[in-house]
């Protein structure tokens, strides 16, 4: 942060925005050193503005605000990375529409969070350059959880505490995590889930990137493995995502046009 009242400088991710006023636009961001945030960003509507380009969402940026009476005031905008393979795919759109969505959903103005931040980036970064961004997404699931406080348990019984066994389990969301076949047939909102997803969100929980990357994941491994968390990340969000849908069908268009 810059000086103490008046005025930030922060480097953060422009979630979205909305047109605000006549020539303006209501940005929400996510900081560095700040946290979620908003700040409008005066007469970038404008044909002339030098800032619209890099208040887009989806873009890194290196910002001077200053404080206005409701919201900061955008006073300087600098592109770090405006993740251009992004916006020229739209598979990768949509991903990353996704992972914008999540961290805009479970989020509120509550200041510095440096993890989730890094977490951001680096999941965009790898968003726009993967050759498929479905691990790096998936990744991010399970580690947006952990900085948030939502971590699944995977290797015990939720219920009964024995440990998990390799074999088929069930999961519950409102337990907050994996059952024996014992406890999950007698809990009639449980979900069967294989060992084989379990390990991959196990192995995901303990890993780096790079060795989470390692995993070779079936078509319908990868189905279980992003329903089970859309499954959990809807329980607590109690309500549904808007991306998913728009990503599976941009995919399925993708795979039919291949």
């Amino acid at each position: 942060m810059a000086s103490a009242e008046r005025t930030l400088r922060t480097e953060a991710v422009v979630l979205r925005h909305t047109d605000w006023g006549e020539a303006d636009r209501l940005l929400v961001l996510f900081g560095r050193e700040t946290g979620k945030l908003r700040a409008v960003a005066k007469g970038v509507r404008k044909l002339r503005s030098r800032k619209a380009g890099h208040l887009e969402p989806f873009t890194q940026v290196k910002l001077l605000l200053a404080r206005g009476r409701d919201f900061w005031i955008v006073t300087q905008a600098e592109t770090v990375d405006a993740f251009l393979p992004v916006r020229e795919d739209l598979v990768r759109t949509a991903y990353a529409a996704y992972v914008i969505e999540l961290l805009d959903r479970f989020t509120y103005e509550e200041g510095e969070n440096r993890g989730l931040y890094n977490l951001l980036v680096e999941t965009l970064q790898r968003v726009a350059h993967l050759p498929d961004p479905f691990p790096a997404v998936r990744y991010y699931d399970i580690r947006l959880l952990d900085l948030l406080g939502f971590r699944p348990d995977l290797n015990n019984c939720v219920r009964c505490q024995a440990e998990i066994q390799p074999e088929d389990q069930f999961f519950d969301a409102a337990l907050g995590g994996a059952l024996c076949p014992r406890c999950g047939e007698a809990i009639p909102s449980a979900r069967p889930v294989t060992m084989r997803a379990l390990k991959v969100l196990r192995h995901y929980q303990r890993s780096t990137f790079r060795e989470a990357c390692r995993i070779d994941l079936t078509a319908g491994l990868m189905q279980e493995v992003e329903g089970l968390l859309g499954y959990y990340l809807t329980y607590w969000l109690e309500r549904k995502l808007n991306t998913p849908a728009f990503l599976r069908e941009v995919r399925q268009d993708h795979t039919d046009g291949e």
